[in-house]
């Protein structure tokens, strides 16, 4: 009827009004931390179902809560890191929420956390004017265009296309992190994903190992050199790919505290079976066993 107002579908998802969920039941983050790396077994899931605006900061939080935080000991600091870009995804979660295609009911984002990587799924294809590939160019582009303003008056995008560029920065401090996208389907997906991992399974050899020494010296004892072993192997193989992974990413790479890695590390060394060569930030392992 004349002189009355009806709410645009932009302001419907902005709202809590019940009338969001009625129309846009869709419009949610599905968030999930599977067990190994197949979606078959979950450990934890949340739906988010709150209106965008906050959606992408609590599947933030939800990635947080599932994934590692290391530190190290430089000089007379404690620096703590994360297993993963942490600003990079959080960039690609607000890009997902953002930029998603809302016309396609029945998809939701999905974000999902497992052993060897995080994934986040968004319903809508990569628009043709935006390069992946070429991520350090500073490229923007909008698919919904009342939306994307609002999250820019927000402070939650910045509307100059930085979004790429600065998850190409923080790839560069994470070597050990793999950036992959595809379309699948009618969804545009982004991974990172660990580069040396190492299945959970292989541990199996070296504890095959201690139990048979155990049948002889003691079934702990035997356990306990068996794993030792394993995780040793492990982390000679991955200097071997790559002699200048930090002991932080090599106890993430392993899935082992900082400390063990650098005890670990230490008892390989005075083993005379890797060392130390260059300085401690510029400097690389050399295997010599």
């Amino acid at each position: 009827m004349h002189g009355t107002d009806y709410p645009t579908n932009a302001l419907i998802l902005f709202s809590d009004d019940p009338l969001r969920n009625a129309l846009f039941h869709f419009a949610k983050v599905e968030c999930a931390r599977f067990k190994g790396v197949s979606s078959d077994e979950f450990i934890d899931q949340k739906s988010i179902t709150t209106n965008i605006a906050t959606q992408a900061e609590e599947a933030y939080k939800f990635v947080l809560r599932h994934i590692n935080k290391g530190a190290t000991v430089e000089g007379v600091y404690t620096v703590s890191r994360w297993e993963y870009p942490v600003k990079a995804i959080r960039e690609v979660i607000r890009n997902a929420v953002v930029h998603r295609d809302y016309s396609l009911t029945g998809k939701d984002v999905k974000i999902a956390v497992y052993d060897d990587m995080v994934e986040i799924t968004s319903p809508g294809l990569l628009p043709p004017s935006i390069d992946y590939a070429a991520m350090e160019s500073r490229q923007s582009d909008a698919r919904n265009k009342v939306i994307a303003p609002v999250f820019k008056r927000l402070g939650i995008i910045d509307q100059w296309g930085n979004g790429l560029k600065l998850i190409a920065d923080e790839l560069k401090a994470y070597p050990t992190i793999e950036l992959r996208w595809k379309e699948v389907g009618l969804s545009f997906q982004v991974q990172f994903v660990k580069r040396n991992f190492i299945p959970t399974e292989k541990d199996d050899v070296g504890i095959n190992v201690g139990i048979n020494v155990g049948i002889n010296v003691g079934i702990n004892v035997g356990i306990n050199v068996g794993i030792n072993v394993g995780i040793n192997e492990r982390l000679i193989g991955l200097l071997r790919q790559n002699n200048r992974l930090s002991a932080e990413e090599l106890a993430n790479a392993l899935g082992i505290s900082p400390r063990q890695c650098e005890r670990i590390i230490a008892d390989l060394k005075m083993q005379g079976i890797i060392e130390r060569k260059g300085a401690k930030k510029s400097g690389y392992w050399e295997v010599l066993k």
